[in-house]
């Protein structure tokens, strides 16, 4: 089934985002990873197999020279072909496509981005806020205007994200998360109405996803941002549909031990995370204060301590792992990820 392209007239939610390249160009030049770097990531590798995939939030950082790249790009050109080089640093083996939340990207996007990776590279995908957000916002200002009537439409989900994804990335589609943005007071305030239109939402996508039998790693994902969502009801849904609850680690969000009651509502599965913004910053304040990301502003040592415990227990079980991190988290996406995979396998392998 081909996707369906957006109908006439409907609302641009932000600006254009770049185009991907129709044709393959040459790799940009990554960064020589260092010998422990590399120690670090093959001791990961041969504990866990393969199953813990660590990332950030995309990746058009010019400041990631020396950490990621290997010389000095513009954004631009990383936008384009900067997975080329990003794939090559030993830890990332996973990227967040925060771009699909903007607008929904079509197969041909997809694929010239999973043409530039490995096949065992995954990517996490945001679904866009033309069917996330129950308000539709001025660009630029984020200003709501009216209701969405798109939101949490299952043929839309469909055919406009998740489709496309499914054709474009194949099985480099590890996750597809569906991030809620702040509703309103009106879906807040009636419970049942969010989890019906969850339900019609997930009878849709659910299906069509497992029809494709090289997906049946693929997670589809609920991340939230409003505390009183976490609730045992909305987790008794996602786990009878067989979608994953995604932490958020959010500054609207409770810290990881307040979310842990869903994911325990909802074990066993792979744990899906995206560490997204310290508490008590806002993302412009990070970002005027933290670019041009490339080197520690805030370590978080409670946050990773907490995200890492969570993890080794996951991969303990026997499930996988994704995880996404964004600049703001700590002030460079890299040198998180780092941390975290550090102290992941100083849990694993402390004495019990």
């Amino acid at each position: 089934m081909k996707p369906v392209p957006p109908a006439a007239g409907t609302p641009s939610l932000f600006g254009d985002e770049p185009a991907a390249e129709p044709e393959a160009a040459a790799p940009l030049q990554a960064a020589v990873p260092s010998p422990e770097l590399v120690s670090l990531a093959d001791r990961l590798q041969q504990r866990f197999g393969g199953r813990l995939r660590l990332g950030t939030s995309s990746w058009s950082f010019p400041g990631w020279q020396g950490l990621v790249w290997g010389r000095a790009y513009g954004a631009p050109v990383l936008a384009r072909r900067g997975l080329t080089a990003y794939h090559c640093h030993p830890l990332l083996r996973t990227v967040s496509l925060d771009r699909a939340f903007y607008r929904p990207l079509d197969a041909a996007t997809y694929a010239g981005l999973a043409a530039q990776v490995p096949a065992d590279f995954r990517f996490v995908v945001k679904a866009p806020a033309l069917v996330t957000d129950a308000l539709l916002r001025e660009p630029g200002s984020g200003k709501p205007v009216h209701a969405n009537p798109c939101f949490l439409d299952a043929q839309r989900a469909l055919q406009e994200v998740l489709l496309p994804a499914v054709q474009g990335l194949g099985p480099t589609l590890g996750a597809l998360v569906f991030q809620l943005s702040p509703l309103p007071a009106d879906w807040l305030a009636d419970e049942p109405r969010l989890h019906e239109a969850l339900d019609r939402l997930w009878q849709v996508l659910m299906p069509a996803l497992r029809a494709d039998a090289r997906l049946q790693h693929t997670v589809v994902a609920l991340e939230l941002r409003n505390a009183a969502l976490l609730t045992p009801a909305l987790a008794g849904l996602l786990q009878s549909h067989g979608v994953r609850y995604c932490a958020g680690l959010h500054d609207r969000m409770p810290p990881m031990a307040q979310q842990l009651p869903m994911l325990r509502a909802t074990w066993p599965g792979d744990l899906v995370c995206r560490w997204n913004l310290q508490r008590g910053q806002r993302y412009a304040q990070a970002k005027d204060a933290w670019a041009p990301f490339d080197r520690m502003q805030q370590p978080d040592e409670a946050t990773r301590t907490a995200l890492a415990r969570v993890i080794v227990g996951t991969l303990g079980a026997g499930h996988g792992v994704l995880v996404t991190i964004n600049n703001k988290a700590e002030g460079s996406a890299p040198l998180s990820v780092l941390a975290l995979a550090q102290e992941v396998l100083r849990q694993a392998e402390a004495p019990r």
